[in-house]
């Protein structure tokens, strides 16, 4: 996809798309985290493209933003056993462990759909018939299987879905969302969520400006890596092939699917960082952490 506006005047406009109101040019910069005169040059040449008419978003804004920008559907890599969670998932597939009450993958939908994206499809295999449940509360959701959940790694979920990752968030099924204002109805490039730290013995990205050019085990001064991520229309197409690809490659099956486009075929994309913090994603990755957040485990 051609770039119709720079990100600054992306970030006005989304920002304008969700303010009913006519906020001030002072008001428009602290929100996006400009400076107030590239604020006032960015509303400037936004005005002038047609895109902003007596402060507010006007008509052909928002059918840009529509064409080029939203994401259109949401994909959830939900197949796999959650061994480190034994025992609760001998009888409950991880994403449908609940935590405070909530199901892990709850938390995630319940921001896909205020986020009003319709399109949900949910990748499934160890006791996938459990996934049903969600039905009740999401009945727009489409399952796919996955029959090679149990001799592969979650690269086979992405191969299953290797077409619908157009416009897509891509999401591990197992984190807890605190803050689902992360999940957003338009975004300008692929991205992966990240928290910066300084140093981490877990998977990590490494960056070079906010361009993500290592995916990996430990690093210093990175992002720690968080299994959110979003594609645009280019890059899905091209997911397609690639996963394809390095799935049929020698100990392919045994890849996570992330390194696909962050190591075997990095030089076809041009991934960013979406920095976040640890209180607006948690990760539960062991029967003992899930026992600290939530006490009713603690028995």
């Amino acid at each position: 996809m051609l770039k119709m506006i720079t990100k600054k005047q992306f970030d006005v406009l989304v920002y304008l798309s969700q303010n009913e109101n006519k906020p001030t040019q002072r008001e428009v910069a602290a929100e996006t985290g400009m400076a107030l005169g590239t604020a006032n040059k960015v509303i400037a040449e936004l005005e002038a493209l047609g895109y902003v008419e007596d402060k507010k978003i006007s008509a052909a804004g928002l059918e840009m933003l529509e064409n080029n920008y939203r994401a259109k559907r949401a994909v959830f890599i939900a197949a796999g056993f959650g061994s480190r969670l034994v025992p609760i998932t001998l009888n409950t597939p991880k994403p449908l462990v609940r935590v405070k009450g909530v199901r892990m993958i709850e938390s995630l939908l319940d921001a896909v759909v205020a986020a009003g994206i319709e399109e949900i499809y949910i990748v499934r295999g160890y006791l996938g018939e459990q996934f049903d449940q969600l039905l009740y509360k999401y009945p727009t959701i489409k399952f796919i299987e996955n029959p090679a959940y149990n001799e592969a790694n979650n690269i086979s979920s992405a191969y299953c879905a290797r077409y619908l990752l157009q416009n897509a968030y891509v999401f591990e099924a197992d984190l807890m969302l605190y803050n689902p204002k992360l999940i957003t109805r338009y975004q300008y490039s692929s991205n992966y969520l990240g928290v910066p730290v300084e140093k981490t013995d877990d998977w990590c990205f490494e960056t070079e400006g906010d361009r993500i050019i290592r995916c990996g085990i430990g690093g210093v001064n990175c992002h720690h890596m968080y299994g959110i991520s979003y594609w645009t229309k280019e890059d899905g197409v091209k997911l397609a092939s690639d996963i394809e690809k390095v799935f049929f490659m020698p100990g392919g099956k045994q890849r996570f699917w992330d390194l696909v486009p962050l190591e075997f075929c990095l030089d076809n994309y041009n991934v960013s960082i979406r920095e976040c913090t640890f209180d607006d994603v948690v990760e539960i990755d062991t029967y003992n952490e899930l026992k600290v957040i939530d006490k009713t485990y603690d028995v």
